[in-house]
């Protein structure tokens, strides 16, 4: 994902379903030039990229980026970047074609599926060991055991909130979800609600859901718990008490941007892609972990940010290669110098210090990157199918078709069963 959208579009992911079981159909040995594993001659000069980075300022910043990684390591460059619509069905047509790239960059929750057909490279095969990246990260790039992909930088969600508006409501930030519906309630006047988040019926959804379901104690593994139940009953209450406009239902993550810097929300669940969007705004804005059950307990917050794998190309040397550039976009300055230009947010403990010190408004961010989860680390490639249930049941509890717990049972039993 981009520092722009922590999960790129449904076509995508509608895509990657349709077309995980035609990449499994694909020889393994289709995946290289030569159609078998080659031991290379001679020295690597070349490496070719793919990447998702099409637009600015990310396509830039990547561009300067992996052209300083590849002087490091003695190599030019041939990236090529696409809209992240369609990242899924390019790789499927180079697998075909035998054209994979040396490096390819992935949504991290796509990992699981393209490495369950064979097409990536273990990184523990090339020497790459994951000593000092955030387990969450880790857990991202598993796949069956094996690490696949790590990336250097991370996003996720935090409670974002109008330091102006709580101030001249004598209202304290929030930390417990008693303290968030009570803080909602008083901050709700106007055309001004307390709170926004993004319920839509989308992977986006259920994304924005992950934090509360987490952080009360479900599990993805059984959905339809009164643990599950408890959070999603939060987000009934907040909606049938005001706090919350009933436009959740709809309102991508882009859309709770605008509506907080134009003040129509005093709170929004949001991510650090829209901190210049943010700055750039009047808003004196402040952003804090999302609020758990009860105090104690410890915030669980979803991981987004791209993983950098290597393909199955069948030339030794190139592979090798690609793993020293990967190594290269993975050391601390570059870490960094990433996280601290795209204000997203270090897969590194060891660089945290310095980043905080650079962006001391990320703090809380960091706090939920490092305590934060993978998505598919309990589910692996079955992950987008629980997804699914999960906004479908957040659908139907908010619209007052059926109470939590009911439309939890009903979403495992249509989805799940």
């Amino acid at each position: 994902m981009s520092a722009t959208m922590p999960m790129t579009s449904i076509a995508r992911r509608r895509l990657l379903q349709g077309t995980a079981l035609a990449l499994a159909a694909v020889p393994l040995a289709a995946c290289g030039g030569g159609g078998g594993t080659k031991s290379g001659s001679g020295d690597v000069t070349t490496l070719k990229i793919l990447d998702y980075y099409a637009d600015d300022p990310d396509n830039g910043i990547f561009a300067e980026t992996l052209e300083a990684a590849a002087k490091k390591v003695g190599v030019t460059i041939e990236r090529e970047t696409v809209n992240g619509t369609i990242l899924i069905q390019k790789v499927l047509q180079m697998s075909s074609s035998r054209t994979l790239p040396d490096l390819l960059m992935l949504d991290n929750p796509d990992l699981q599926q393209i490495a369950a057909t064979g097409a990536l490279t273990p990184l523990g095969d090339l020497g790459f060991k994951a000593d000092g990246f955030i387990d969450g990260f880790v857990g991202a790039g598993t796949y069956d055991g094996e690490l696949y992909g790590m990336g250097p930088c991370a996003n996720t969600l935090g409670l974002y909130y109008n330091k102006d508006l709580l101030d001249a409501a004598g209202v304290a930030v929030p930390t417990t979800w008693d303290e968030l519906k009570a803080a909602a309630k008083t901050l709700t006047s106007g055309d001004t609600y307390g709170i926004a988040f993004c319920a839509k019926a989308s992977y986006e959804g259920s994304w924005q859901f992950l934090p509360f379901f987490w952080s009360a104690g479900a599990d993805e593994t059984d959905i339809a718990t009164p643990e599950a139940a408890s959070a999603l009953q939060l987000w009934v209450d907040l909606v049938r008490e005001g706090s919350a406009s009933e436009s959740v239902l709809n309102w991508s993550e882009t859309e709770l941007g605008e509506q907080f810097t134009s003040a129509k929300a005093a709170m929004v669940i949001d991510g650090p892609w829209l901190t210049t969007t943010f700055d750039k705004s009047d808003v004196n804005w402040a952003v804090a972990e999302i609020p758990v059950p009860a105090a104690g307990d410890t915030a669980v917050a979803p991981l987004g940010g791209e993983l950098w794998t290597i393909p199955q190309t069948g030339d030794q040397a190139k592979q090798a290669k690609a793993m020293e550039l990967l190594q290269a976009l993975l050391d601390d300055d570059t870490v960094l110098e990433l996280n601290t230009t795209r204000f997203t947010i270090p897969t590194k403990e060891a660089v945290d210090a310095a980043y905080i010190e650079a962006l001391p408004q990320m703090e809380s961010l960091v706090t939920a990157v490092n305590n934060g989860r993978s998505r598919t680390a309990q589910l692996g490639e079955a992950w987008p199918k629980t997804a699914e249930a999960l906004y479908n049941a957040i659908q139907s509890a908010l619209t007052g078709k059926e109470e939590p717990l009911a439309a939890l049972e009903t979403a495992k039993s249509d989805f799940l069963s």
